[in-house]
């Protein structure tokens, strides 16, 4: 009877043992070579160069190269204020016993054209104010002898940018002087409200987008774009982070920031190594690599996203050095697996457990 309980606890033992996750042969028996769809790489000097492929943000050359905006530049949407004055008694526009006639809030419509009454619909768009001026007086040179004609922007509508996400003040804001570039527009809104060392400053303009760490828009004068009417300026906190599961001291997402995070600093800041679980000859990290990067990797041309596992043995001579050459990126996943033994002593942990079992079986028996 004895003989019968351990050997069927020996058996479920070795079918459902509690444990963190997959053994090193689970996960070596995915490999390519062995029929599965996962690369299996161990990390070298080699690999490590290689797979440092860090995707960073910036704007594109098409950005950095706008031209700020003029400020006296009439465009659509802008609100015009004009003064003619006439040199006669009884002007076109004046009233009796008046030589000046004020046109206040004259919109420019969305074709860019305003109307000025003797002179037509008139180009506004695209001109400055003294040319808008030197436009109308031509025009009405033609009806009254020397009009004197004066044209202010009563409110500049037409050339605004919308301010919105992780910001103190959202809104849409004009773009005047002082705020004709990404900086200057951020501190008219009153600044980022979340922490600025993960602070991520998107624009998108039509069907383009770029971004930027807030803190590298600030240190690099190349990252402060000159903004353009109907630009959307988005701040968000960072997203990236990455998966650390296994025999660690903790298992948890861990948000990345913007700092440059190695193999070596992902695993200290889950608590390290488990101790008593922890195989350190198997310290796994997955990711979907671009092809661009898994062919240099390899050292062959692929197609596609890879999945990779690449392995870092602590144990070898540089095996800590080449760990904290490993870069982590956005999305990977850090599992270390149990050691050997640890199995073995869950193991014999429940064959004694078991034992004791029986033998309290048997005694009631009795």
């Amino acid at each position: 009877m004895r003989v019968l309980v351990i050997a069927a606890l020996g058996l479920l033992t070795a079918c459902g043992l509690p444990r963190s996750g997959p053994s090193k042969n689970e996960i070596y028996a995915g490999a390519v070579e062995r029929g599965g769809n996962a690369q299996i790489i161990y990390v070298n000097e080699h690999v490590a160069r290689a797979a440092n492929f860090s995707p960073s943000y910036g704007f594109s050359q098409a950005f950095r190269s706008t031209a700020t905006v003029g400020a006296d530049e009439i465009r659509p949407g802008d609100v015009l204020g004009l003064s003619v004055w006439e040199n006669v008694d009884d002007g076109l526009l004046a009233s009796l016993g008046s030589s000046s006639t004020q046109l206040q809030e004259i919109q420019v419509d969305s074709a860019g054209y305003i109307f000025v009454p003797y002179a037509g619909r008139v180009r506004a768009a695209g001109n400055s104010p003294d040319q808008l001026r030197q436009i109308i007086t031509d025009r009405l040179s033609e009806q009254t002898p020397d009009p004197q004609v004066t044209v202010a922007r009563v409110a500049g509508d037409g050339a605004t940018v919308s301010v919105m996400g992780k910001i103190v003040s959202q809104g849409v804001y004009p773009i005047e002087r002082p705020t004709r570039t990404l900086s200057a527009m951020l501190a008219k809104a009153g600044g980022v409200a979340i922490e600025p060392e993960v602070a991520v400053v998107t624009v998108k303009r039509g069907g383009e987008s770029g971004k930027v760490w807030l803190t590298d828009l600030y240190s690099a004068p190349s990252n402060d774009i000159a903004l353009r009417p109907g630009d959307i300026i988005l701040v968000e906190e960072d997203q990236r982070s990455f998966t650390a599961l296994g025999a660690l001291g903790g298992q948890t997402r861990v948000p990345l920031g913007n700092e440059m995070i190695n193999g070596v600093e992902a695993i200290a800041m889950v608590g390290g190594l488990n101790s008593n679980l922890a195989d350190p000859t198997g310290v796994f990290i997955l990711r979907d690599e671009p092809a661009s990067v898994a062919s240099k990797v390899l050292g062959k041309p692929v197609h596609g996203t890879q999945r990779m596992a690449y392995v870092l043995d602590l144990t070898r001579p540089n095996g800590l050095f080449l760990a904290r050459d490993f870069l982590i990126r956005d999305e990977d996943t850090v599992y270390v697996t149990e050691a050997p033994y640890v199995q073995w002593q869950k193991t014999i942990g429940a064959i004694t457990g078991g034992l004791n079992s029986a033998n309290s079986v048997e005694n009631l028996s009795n």
